[in-house]
């Protein structure tokens, strides 16, 4: 019999393949994906363009030097470095920091805190959460009704949070410093498409939500929209760094699992739980086999499978123990056309794959099974 308290030698992830749709930062999911064992596949769902040269970003800069805010509300590290870089070019750079050196700043976070000190500047408050909405929340409690209050933007408009400040009185003046375009090739990004909907992905992750809202545009452009939402509503887990990323699912009726602290790390760590506990495992002739995307755990042992091997075991799953006839497993394998002789190959190929050939057994002119230890067949009769 399999041993419950065998240490694995891989990691948590092995076996899933997760989607990365990052522009800013995709290298270091991916990184932290693959040391815990998954396959990545990376497609930017956008690119981000600096306004070095936008008439927008230089307007926003000269209206603060000439009326100086109240507020100012700096939402993200790269971006407000970006700013005072753009400002620096344009020969406004010390005039912008002395401006600011006047005003209330508050800062969305930590990091962001760093790129205001780095600046030369001291921030007045900023909240512990890290989030907008507690941000948007200390100034309505004040009162802003009447005040002028600048907001650095990266890449979206924030409409929740500014339409919220101008209900409350206050004149905003958005600051745009970075703009969010979709990617120049979209080859990688339709490939990711067309993984998901083929459910070859196990998860998708996002980490903004112009990302999530680039992604649903092109799966529509594409016609893909209805397949892509129901992929993601049933067999490809969507995770989201945070829950303003995961607005534009959301408004489509996508669920998504999202960390209790919107970081890299934690959005990882959270797949590290969710994917192995979605995974179905059975005791199978002796032996303890969790079924993964691109792999199987025979005893807590990696065992990397076919394509068409997986599309077998699968099939048999679904019904474990019961005989699958070779028409039906026919039809499960992607390509196969009308010759069984395709089945016996395959399955010949995900017996070897697995390394314990008694796993699956062959009933003689009926089909295959899952050779389901006895004590499991009352529990999974009617799967």
């Amino acid at each position: 019999m399999y041993d419950e308290e065998q240490q694995p030698e891989h990691g948590p992830l092995a076996g899933f393949t997760v989607g990365v749709t990052a522009a800013r930062r995709a290298e270091e999911l991916g990184a932290l994906l693959q040391r815990r064992g998954a396959t990545v596949l990376h497609a930017p769902a956008l690119r981000i363009v600096p306004l070095a040269d936008d008439s927008e970003l230089l307007a926003a800069t000269k209206e603060i030097i000439d009326r100086v805010p109240d507020v100012v509300v700096a939402t993200t590290a790269i971006g407000f470095r970006g700013w005072v870089e753009a400002a620096d070019g344009w020969g406004l750079g010390e005039q912008l920091v002395g401006r600011l050196r006047g005003v209330r700043l508050l800062a969305r976070g930590p990091k962001v805190k760093g790129a205001i000190r780095a600046a030369g500047l001291t921030e007045e408050w900023s909240p512990s959460s890290e989030s907008l909405a507690e941000v948007l929340d200390r100034l309505l409690e004040e009162g802003v009704d009447g005040s002028r209050v600048a907001v650095q933007l990266h890449g979206e408009p924030l409409p929740g949070f500014v339409e919220a400040l101008r209900a409350a009185g206050a004149e905003v003046l958005p600051v745009p410093v970075y703009r969010w375009m979709p990617p120049e090739d979209t080859g990688p990004l339709d490939r990711l498409l067309d993984t998901a909907v083929g459910r070859g992905l196990d998860a998708l992750t996002f980490t903004s939500a112009p990302a999530a809202a680039s992604l649903l545009s092109r799966a529509e452009e594409r016609g893909l929209l209805g397949e892509l939402l129901s992929a993601l509503a049933h067999d490809v887990l969507p995770a989201c760094v945070g829950p303003v990323t995961a607005l534009p699912l959301q408004a489509h009726g996508v669920d998504t699992v999202q960390p209790e602290r919107f970081r890299l790390g934690p959005l990882v760590q959270l797949l590290c739980q969710e994917l192995p506990a979605r995974a179905r495992a059975l005791p199978v002739a002796g032996h303890r086999v969790e079924i993964r995307g691109h792999a199987v755990l025979v005893d807590g042992a990696l065992k990397p499978v076919p394509p068409a091997g997986m599309s077998l075991l699968r099939a048999l799953a679904r019904r474990p123990g019961w005989v699958v006839p070779r028409a039906d497993l026919l039809k499960a394998l992607p390509g196969a056309g009308r010759d069984e002789h395709a089945v016996e190959t395959a399955m010949a190929r995900l017996r070897t794959a697995l390394g314990a050939p008694k796993l699956i057994q062959t009933v003689v002119k009926r089909g295959y099974r899952l050779a389901l230890d006895p004590a499991a067949d009352t529990k999974y009769a009617d799967a």
